[in-house]
Parts: C-alpha cells; structure tokens; sequence
C-alpha cells in the first residue's frame, strides 16, 4: 500500500467504461441506461407499457412451449459505452434463472424496443445498429410515432441484413424462427 495521499484531482481510471458501467448500476439511483456514452434515465408512459404487454402476451405461449422468459433486465455492450435496458428481451429461462448482472445481446432470442417521443430516433438508428452488432438475432421496433413495426434480422457488424417492414399498426407482423407467429398490431 502507498504511503502517498493523493492530492485532489489525481484520482485515475484505469477502466473508464468498466467505471461508467459500475456507477450507472450503483450510483445513478432509478434506473437508468448509458446511450453512446450519456447516461440516460428511463422514464416510461402507460401508452409505452401498453405496447410491450401487448408484445408479451402475444409471445407467452410460444415462450412457454421453447422454455423462454422475457423481462427488461439488462444488457451490456462490452467494448462500447453502451448499458441498455430494453423494453423486452427474450432469454433462455435456464439463462435468465442464473444471471444476476447484465446479458449480451447475442445471449437474447428477440429484442423489442417501444418508441417514445424522447427516444424514437435512438431507437430506430442507435439501438437498431447496436444490437445488430452485438448479434441480437431478432430487433422488434414498434415505433409508435410512426404507427409502425419493423423486424430487423440477420444481425451483422453493420447493423442487420434483413429488414421487414416497417408494417402499419394493424398489418400483422411476422416474428421469425424460434417464434413463427404473427403480432398483431392493432393495439399499440
């Protein structure tokens, strides 16, 4: 141990995105996700809510037959400034029953995230680009200030190579392989 003091100012990181990552989960208090490097706190509406229940009970049985859980838990970006939260993530029910810290993206089945009027733009290009990266197989975009939905597959360095949609809200929308079943949009 130093016998040195440190004098203000001359406290280092050695890890600044492992630091960031510690004092979102710890420090910022609600909950709260770290968006390109801004930390961004998550405040949701019943409108939001409504749209990712209709996604969950439309799912359930399908998850139940495959042994999935879906949940908001979250999921970490390594090697990025990235921490999101999703509105929805589909897992392993074996995966999600032992992890108590954050997933990776490439460890999920389905991503869905629900557009807001603050976040509609981070959703569409952001995460949308993120998540492919990550390898995210599926990214649901129910995009409620367009009144549409998009599912984005075949997740690539660049984002996704397989785009579907966007479909209007009422248009059935196509979730692919584990799921093979269509949502039906009317409700959101």
């Amino acid at each position: 141990m130093s016998s040195a003091a440190h004098a203000p100012g001359e406290y280092s990181v050695t890890d600044p995105e492992r630091a960031l990552k510690y004092a979102i989960q710890h420090v910022a208090g609600d909950r709260a996700e770290i968006i390109e490097g801004v930390i961004t706190p998550i405040s949701l509406s019943w409108a939001h809510e409504n749209a990712v229940d209709l996604v969950r009970e439309q799912i359930g049985p399908r998850m139940r037959v495959l042994g999935l859980r879906a949940g908001s838990g979250n999921l970490d970006l390594p090697g990025s400034e990235n921490w999101f939260i999703p509105d929805l993530a589909v897992v392993p029910a074996a995966l999600a029953a032992k992890t108590e810290g954050a997933l990776l993206p490439d460890q999920t089945l389905l991503v869905v995230e629900v557009t807001s009027p603050s976040n509609g733009d981070t959703d569409r290009t952001v995460r949308r680009r993120r998540y492919g990266q990550y390898g995210a197989p599926v990214y649901l975009l129910v995009d409620r200030q367009q009144r549409e939905c998009t599912v984005f597959a075949e997740p690539s360095r660049l984002g996704y190579e397989s785009v579907d949609g966007p479909h209007p809200f009422g248009a059935a929308v196509r979730l692919p392989a584990p799921f093979d079943l269509d949502l039906d949009t009317a409700g959101f």
